[in-house]
């Protein structure tokens, strides 16, 4: 299975399968090069959407986190310009059990292949490391395939871990929602159940604590910073100027009904500049669409009547159960789906967590997610100037008020309708491949080149 600690990562921004994935995937070789004492320069090279869109994401400064031992975890966001730049002034690292330095020229050892795509994704990587000679000593192909996973050539797409026992296993929402109407379990309780296979009951229930305060306090963040995103765009961030408007229009009697949904937006604004900016956020199920989710945690959180920390453990639960669905039967990544792959992965989760939360039924909870990616099919990812900023900041909040939407329309009806999630995922995964690849996080088509990026 999937699980909720693989699906919501906590890391770094502006891209879980550019910047996560491939800090992930470097460290990953340096650790596999323990012990090699003949290794005297290790190289890499990137390879289709990384290539092209990989300085805006950055793809270089992870994968030269990653080399240097970093972990997107728990690397701190304010040093890592400092980091990048001290390896690049060295034209070194060191790697546990060498002897000496391992040479890596930052302008020369990562090559940008802009003509080649590696069979298997488009996010492909090469990692070597050379012998005094230029001869390979050893060398590693992998892949990010969306939302911070990294696999090896030749590996399973989970990594292995859906050959991993469970007490509940589903492998479509139609087996999901029978084993819900079969044993009375909600689809939180479900993926509970399966999640103890894992680990212990206390130590799953602190994880998600930890991934909610995670995305919380990133909302809380992005709501105090203020100044121009990295890049060159010259995007301003919006979310502190707008939370000023609305906690002034507290004190006025003539405030919209709409107003709600200006709070949502503002609260995936705030996740996604942060993003955008290379700060701390959690991939749900992307860093592209890390605001949608949160987003409508903090409408519940702040707006819902009768929170508790166990209602924000089942959001999580039930959004996992459905993204996990999602991406073992379709994708989570732009690069392979375009963004309906990932702000409607995003909608979908988020929808479900809300509606099940509400109090919404197990057949309800797969209608507001079914709504939800419904209403995103056919959109394509097109970032300018790859940088994670236009339109992906807008489309989170977009997404975010869609969900709630969804939700909402899933909670007034009884839970039957006409389209399953499993036929929506399916459309949503032919549609991604009948997509062309300029509209798939290459920068190569729709906004990327309609609008001028200076």
């Amino acid at each position: 299975m999937i699980s909720v600690f693989d699906l919501f990562k906590i890391g770094i921004g502006p891209s879980s399968s550019h910047t996560v994935g491939p800090m992930i995937a470097a460290r990953r070789f340096r650790e596999r090069l323990a012990g090699e004492a003949t290794a005297v320069r290790i190289s890499a090279e990137i390879f289709g959407s990384l290539a092209w869109t990989g300085r805006g994401h950055g793809t270089d400064v992870a994968i030269f986190l990653g080399l240097l031992g970093h972990d997107p975890a728990t690397v701190d966001p304010d040093h890592v310009a400092a980091y990048a730049q001290a390896l690049t002034a060295r034209g070194a690292l060191d790697v546990p059990g060498a002897t000496s330095p391992v040479a890596f020229d930052t302008a020369r050892d990562l090559v940008f292949n802009f003509t080649e795509i590696l069979p298997r994704h488009t996010n492909g990587m090469r990692f070597r490391a050379h012998d005094g000679a230029g001869g390979v000593l050893a060398e590693t192909v992998c892949y990010s395939v969306g939302g911070g996973f990294v696999v090896d050539e030749g590996e399973p797409e989970g990594g292995g871990l859906e050959a991993l026992p469970v007490p509940r296993p589903f492998a479509s929402a139609a087996e999901l929602l029978v084993i819900c109407a079969e044993t009375g379990l909600s689809i939180a309780q479900v993926q509970m159940e399966n999640e103890r296979a894992l680990r212990s009951e206390a130590a799953i229930e602190a994880g998600l604590d930890a991934i909610r305060d995670a995305m919380l306090a990133c909302i809380e963040r992005g709501l105090r910073i203020e100044g121009e995103l990295p890049g060159g765009l010259k995007v301003r961030r919006r979310a502190k100027r707008l939370h000023g408007q609305l906690e002034a229009a507290r004190l006025t009697n003539s405030r919209p009904a709409h107003e709600i949904m200006d709070w949502i937006s503002l609260f995936a604004l705030a996740v996604n500049e942060e993003n955008a900016a290379g700060g701390r956020v959690v991939t749900a199920p992307t860093n592209g669409a890390a605001g949608i989710v949160p987003a409508v945690l903090r409408y519940v959180v702040t707006f819902c009547p009768g929170w508790c920390d166990a209602k924000g453990r089942d959001f999580l639960l039930t959004a996992s159960a459905i993204g996990g669905l999602i991406k073992r039967r379709a994708s989570i990544s732009g690069a392979e789906v375009g963004c309906q792959g990932e702000v409607g992965s995003a909608a979908a989760m988020a929808a479900a967590g809300l509606a099940a939360v509400l109090g919404g039924n197990a057949l309800q909870v797969e209608n507001a997610a079914e709504i939800a990616m419904e209403h995103h099919l056919g959109m394509t990812c097109d970032p300018i100037g790859g940088l994670v900023q236009i339109p992906c900041i807008e489309r989170n909040a977009f997404g975010a008020n869609k969900a709630v939407a969804a939700a909402s329309l899933a909670l007034r009806g009884d839970g039957l309708h006409y389209v399953t999630l499993d036929e929506v995922i399916e459309t949503m995964r032919q549609t991604g491949h009948d997509m062309q690849d300029k509209y798939k996080e290459t920068s190569l088509g729709g906004l990327a080149v309609n609008v001028a990026a200076c």
